[in-house]
């Protein structure tokens, strides 16, 4: 089997439909095992006793959902919290003995309510969750948190024990079953430690922190107590032990100063700790298990939400389902129009009832495409579906203060939260599945909760996930470090996957700018000698990074050369800088910890930006090999050191890794081969490439041979403002054009506005002359390309520079993506050209609609709601829009409401240095360095762009392709079939 082999290869070679009977047969063929794990929740006979540090082990301390007691305190750092808790029927790691048994009479009345066996929820939860979820309270802190006990916090934990004496036991797992409240529950967990002392074992529990020991007030926090108290009572059950001591040992991460806590408890008192915290947990507890009956009845009830599939669906959703049964990854090209987020959101949803998947995480790029998600879910729904889905929105966003400010003394929805959270996600998950941003913040005005902290509570406890790419794949999201433990079982499937390779270089790359520890320097002078020493260090060690640029720019030789206008690249990463960045974090820490705030309000947020700014360059430096390079930007007075990830394919792969399945999916996956190596595939991955559902008669493609490279822009723009125009004025109905750039776009409104309105001046910068505007409007803010570089002769094979003019179009004005600045001269969103007097009734009126780059989602909404099916005879609608932008993308404009889509030009990125060094790299990978750079993104704009014309099967329109480089065959290879000229291969 070939590496990287087609999934037609693998899964539907001649003869072997297995991928597509499974599909067929789901829910209607499954073992007994697997139906009566389903409907009463056992599982394998609970086996006893994996050792200590063994993988079995480390999961017990992982289940499902965030907590942030006030306990937790100053401090995720003190071993992060975890979370609510799971309940499945998985096999528990084995116990260092018979797993104890307990007392019942003395439980609370609310736990000793009788449910049928069949019923009863089977709830496997680690001591340290079940702590954490029953004593949360407090409110929503501000204050800094370190991430550095994960790895830091290990290495304490370590030293401490190995001061353990003789006798005593590290990392001993503890586990205890019973039926109470309806619930069969199985409690477990780790103990750091199982000390021998003369009055008998101590259970010890170790707890690191970045904070000060003195903070603690000498008593140690409540969540930590009935953390080690749980495991006392669970040994205490299976020694027969009447009395138990119970230790913390709190370790200061920077000083290593130690404080210990000690204190007696009888059985009866552990009992009743025990027992409080079940009782807190089991309404929750029984509310998942109700959820996951009904949920696993109705997907075996749920059938495709459509009368029947469309070419193509039946094959994608059988891959689908196929890859996450096997654990492994897909990368699925799949045309516009196919039904690709319902092909793939289906099979993943079945998947979750037959054991496949525990949890889906469906990634996206865009606000639209999340909506595409939730009208899928909807649409199973109405058949019946009961599936808890929740969609993260942006804290930005959702937050329902005028200004974000997470202070419980500025928020009410903050102050408090952590005393009604767990009622309110009970209320929520109790009463609805499909949880959008509407319902999250609904029910978070009701019970008073931050709503963005509230939709991660949900997200821990339900089935799917719609959010964002970089909740999974960037490192400086703390959601992922909660998923570990469950990302075997939790399947991935990325929405318009083209998009993530560059999302990828931005998450894994980082940037330091000299400026605010000059001025932390200053400002901590006389307040801390540390700080402000390590402060002085980093600052050194920019003014050292300048020196070294300008003298190797200055001999041509040195680490450092030039790379652009004040740029200087080097492959080696800056030691000198990222010592003294971990020096300085190495001070902040335990400054921050303590409030940092001596110098007043704007130097304490001053150093909180520089600690995190500082630890993201620290991380980038870790993660730096021959995928990254080291950039110095000069400028007049400042520094900026930049560590560029230039290929993202290695750290996606191994995030991927952890994950029980990975779907990645696009129309606009091509080349294939570019993306999955892109995205980092893995050899036994598959591949499935997908034909257009629709017939050539559907679309009309007119190439038009119209040059639109930089230097040809100002010369075509009057013909092609009178093709657009034309294009309408004969087909009428709603059209969209899609530009390079915003510069480019408003040139030719102006272009068209000259046309529309002959003789006017209204929209000429002064003192320019009809038909020069255009020209100097896309020129206001570029530079002519330079002649004669590499890459002109790479994209030319040393003929015509065609592909760097292009490129470069742009340079220093506008970016492609949406969001970058527009214009100076930025035009009106909407103009209304009625028809002319006199025309008769043959001329149709023209309303143009422009994209703005700083679009709200109500300005978002209205561009589209100008897109209805028009009145015979009504005027027609050109909106216009930049390529890989928020129109190019997840929009759907079947029937009517779209007659016809023009795209200007081959979407080429803006020529730079970062495009340009990728370029290189991949050269010097042995791949075509400007095909990868340069034109494979720019390819992949084109066909999105166009992929929003046809999206149905009766849908028809026109396509126009303008620029001459279409009609060239290394163009013509990477255009679907149904879009090149009849006889091109």
């Amino acid at each position: 089997m070939p590496v990287h082999a087609t999934m037609e290869e693998r899964v539907f070679a001649e003869g072997d439909g297995k991928g597509t009977a499974r599909m067929e047969r789901l829910g209607a063929e499954e073992s007994g095992t697997e139906q009566a794990r389903r409907t009463d929740g056992s599982g394998p006979k609970q086996a006893a006793a994996a050792p200590a540090g063994s993988e079995a082990a480390d999961a017990a301390e992982a289940p499902e959902a965030p907590v942030k007691p006030e306990a937790v305190v100053a401090a995720e750092e003190m071993d992060k919290p975890e979370a609510l808790g799971r309940l499945e029927a998985a096999e528990a790691p084995e116990a260092m003995s018979t797993p104890a048994a307990t007392d019942i009479s003395e439980a609370p009345e609310a736990l000793r309510q009788p449910e049928a066996a069949e019923t009863a929820p089977a709830v496997r939860i680690a001591v340290r969750a079940l702590a954490e979820y029953a004593c949360r309270s407090g409110s929503i802190e501000t204050g800094f948190r370190s991430l550095t006990s994960l790895t830091e916090g290990t290495r304490i934990h370590k030293a401490v024990q190995a001061e353990y004496g003789e006798g005593s036991e590290r990392e001993v797992f503890l586990r205890m079953e019973l039926a109470l409240g309806g619930v069969e529950w199985t409690v477990e967990g780790r103990c750091d430690g199982l000390l021998a002392a003369e009055g008998g074992p101590v259970i010890d529990e170790i707890k690191s922190t970045s904070g000060r020991l003195e903070d603690l007030g000498g008593e140690g926090h409540r969540v930590h107590w009935m953390q080690a108290r749980g495991y006392a009572y669970i040994y205490a059950m299976q020694q027969g032990l009447e009395r138990m001591d119970v230790q913390l040992t709190y370790v200061q991460a920077d000083s290593g100063a130690v404080f210990r806590i000690r204190r007696s408890f009888g059985l009866n008192e552990l009992r009743e700790g025990m027992f409080w915290m079940l009782e807190q947990y089991a309404p929750f507890a029984r509310m998942l298990r109700r959820h996951r009956l009904e949920r696993n009845a109705s997907l075996e009830r749920l059938e495709f939400p459509f009368q029947g599939f469309r070419p193509g669906q039946r094959k994608l959703s059988a891959a689908v389902y196929k890859t996450l049964e096997d654990k492994g990854g897909l990368f699925a090209k799949a045309p516009t129009g196919i039904g690709k987020t319902m092909s793939v959101l289906w099979p993943a949803v079945r998947a979750l009832g037959t054991g496949a998947a525990s949890r889906l995480f469906y990634l996206t790029a865009r606000t639209t495409t999340r909506t595409a998600a939730e009208d899928a879910v909807r649409r199973m729904e109405e058949q019946g579906l009961k599936l808890h889905a929740v969609t993260l929105t942006a804290k930005e966003k959702i937050c329902l203060q005028e200004t974000v400010s997470c202070r419980k003394e500025d928020c009410p929805f903050a102050d408090g939260y952590y005393d009604r959270i767990n009622g309110a996600v009970l209320d929520l998950m109790e009463h609805e599945t499909l949880m959008t941003r509407e319902v999250i913040e609904r029910y978070a005005l009701k019970h008073r909760v931050c709503p963005f902290e509230f939709s991660l509570e949900a997200a821990y406890a339900s089935d799917a996930v719609i959010c964002d790419y970089n909740y999974i794949y960037d490192p400086k999201v703390s959601l992922k470090r909660f998923l570990a433990e469950q990302a075997k079982g939790t399947a991935l499937l990325v929405d318009e996957a083209h998009n993530l390779p560059d999302r990828a270089r931005s998450m894994y790359s980082a940037e330091l700018d000299k400026a605010p520890f000059l001025a932390l320097q200053r400002a901590y002078k006389g307040l801390s000698a540390g700080l402000s020493a390590a402060a002085k260090g980093v600052n050194a060690a920019f003014i050292a990074l300048r020196k070294e640029a300008e003298a190797g720019a200055a001999a041509g030789e040195g680490g450092l050369r030039p790379a652009g206008p004040g740029a200087y690249v080097s492959e080696a990463p800056p030691q000198q800088l990222l010592e003294s960045v971990h020096a300085f974090i190495a001070q902040a820490e335990p400054h921050l910890a303590a409030g940092g705030d001596e110098g007043g309000a704007e130097t304490a947020a001053l150093l909180l930006e520089a600690y995190w700014a500082a630890k993201a360059f620290a991380a980038a430096g870790e993660w730096m090999d021959e995928r990254f390079v080291a950039m110095a930007e000069l400028a007049r007075g400042g520094v900026k050191a930049r560590i560029m990830c230039l290929d993202p394919s290695r750290l996606l792969q191994q995030t991927g890794k952890a994950y029980g399945g990975r779907v990645f999916f696009s129309a606009t996956l091509s080349p294939l081969p570019f993306y999955m190596d892109q995205l980092g595939a893995m050899e036994e991955d598959r591949s499935l490439t997908l034909p257009s559902p629709f017939g050539r008669e559907q679309l009309e493609v007119r190439l038009v041979p119209l040059s639109t490279r930089y230097a040809d822009r100002g010369a075509t723009l009057k013909p092609l403002a009178r093709l657009l125009l034309e294009a309408v004025r004969e087909k009428g109905g709603n059209w969209l054009a899609f530009f390079p750039s915003y510069a480019y776009m408003n040139a030719l409104y102006e272009q068209l506005l000259l046309e529309l309105n002959p003789g006017s001046a209204a929209a000429l910068p002064d003192g320019a002359e009809a038909g020069e505007a255009g020209a100097d409007s896309v020129k206001a803010s570029g530079t002519n390309p330079a002649e004669g570089s590499s890459e002109q002769e790479e994209a030319s094979g040393g003929k015509n520079p065609s592909g760097q003019e292009e490129a470069s179009g742009d340079k220093g004005s506008v970016l492609h993506a949406e969001g970058e600045a527009a214009d100076a001269r930025e035009p009106a969103e909407e103009a209304l050209f009625p028809a002319r007097a006199g025309s008769g009734g043959k001329e149709r009126g023209l309303r143009l609609r422009l994209q703005r780059p700083d679009m709200d989602e109500e300005a978002r909404d209205r561009f589209l709601a100008a897109y209805q099916p028009p009145e015979p005879g009504g005027d027609a609608l050109l909106g216009m829009a930049v390529m890989g932008g928020i129109f190019s993308e997840g929009v759907d404009l079947a029937g009517e409401r779209l007659e016809g889509v023009a795209v200007i030009g081959v979407g080429l990125p803006q020529l730079g240095p970062e495009r340009d060094l990728l370029a290189a790299y991949e050269k010097k990978q042995g791949r075509s360095g400007f095909d990868y750079a340069y034109v494979y993104p720019g390819i992949s704009k084109v066909l999105q762009a166009g992929g929003r014309l046809i999206r149905s099967e009766s849908d028809t329109g026109v396509l126009l392709l303008v620029d001459d480089r279409y009609m060239q065959p290394r163009y013509q290879r990477l255009l679907p079939e149904e879009w090149r000229r009849e006889g091109e291969a």
